[in-house]
């Protein structure tokens, strides 16, 4: 389980709370309409919905967007989204994956690009990075959900389940399977009647890279223009976040 507390952690957000509330609530509606679109409106037969709307419920977002969310996803109320990835470097060697949910693939692939260039970077080919990230299921659960159990019964309960790794924290647990048992262990926990806060496919580093502060700053640059647009869904990169850079992310915040 090592490095994954920090993984936490690389996903940072530098603006204010309610801008990364507002991000937030964005990602999660767009991932209800997609979801929607792929299996169907019913919550209780579409597993994807039900997760995404979960996961909406966890982040406070009025129920009514929610139904809107869903309703979009027969075309009546907008474009049609599409999910799209991009890969490519960073600065100073540092592996970016960008995923996307759009309603203009060129807008898009061309902001991406635009991202990339401007910002000492360069846009790759899809495939390219994937001896870099493992694409795994994380399922995140308050402590108070699980109080009256014990953890070494659940761990092993959702070992059965598909998980391949659980980390205790005081606050949360986190658990990660393989994007292969990302369905079963969704089932496992609703069957178990433990409520997830937040569960999503993450695309995890195998190794992280250490880089100079000034150097891991304008790799962070270029990550915050991905995070201020609209049309990406999720940021994922190899640059380890080490005790100095975290303490001036913390500062700028």
């Amino acid at each position: 389980m090592a490095g994954h507390s920090k993984w936490a952690n690389i996903k940072h957000r530098k603006a204010a709370q309610d801008k990364k509330r507002g991000k937030q609530w964005t990602r999660i509606v767009k991932e209800i309409t997609i979801a929607a679109s792929d299996g169907g409106t019913d919550v209780e037969s579409n597993p994807k919905l039900r997760l995404a709307v979960q996961n909406g419920k966890g982040a406070n977002i009025p129920k009514d967007t929610i139904e809107r969310a869903i309703k979009k996803a027969s075309g009546e109320d907008g474009a049609v989204l599409q999910e799209t990835t991009y890969e490519g470097y960073a600065p100073h060697g540092i592996a970016i994956y960008v995923e996307c949910t759009t309603d203009n693939l060129n807008r898009t692939v061309a902001a991406v690009r635009s991202y990339f260039t401007k910002n000492g970077g360069r846009l790759g080919t899809n495939g390219s990075l994937e001896f870099i990230f493992d694409r795994k299921g994380v399922f995140n659960i308050d402590r108070e959900a699980i109080k009256d159990h014990n953890p070494e019964a659940l761990e092993l309960e959702w070992i059965d389940g598909g998980a391949n790794e659980v980390e205790f924290g005081e606050e949360t647990t986190l658990i990660y399977t393989a994007f292969e048992a990302f369905g079963s262990m969704q089932a496992k926990l609703e069957a178990m009647k433990i409520e997830v806060k937040n569960a999503e496919l993450q695309r995890i580093p195998n190794n992280t890279k250490t880089i100079p502060l000034n150097e891991a700053r304008e790799v962070l640059r270029l990550i915050g223009k991905f995070e201020e647009d609209d049309d990406v869904q999720n940021v994922f990169h190899n640059l380890e976040m080490t005790d100095e850079l975290a303490a001036v992310l913390e500062n700028e915040d």
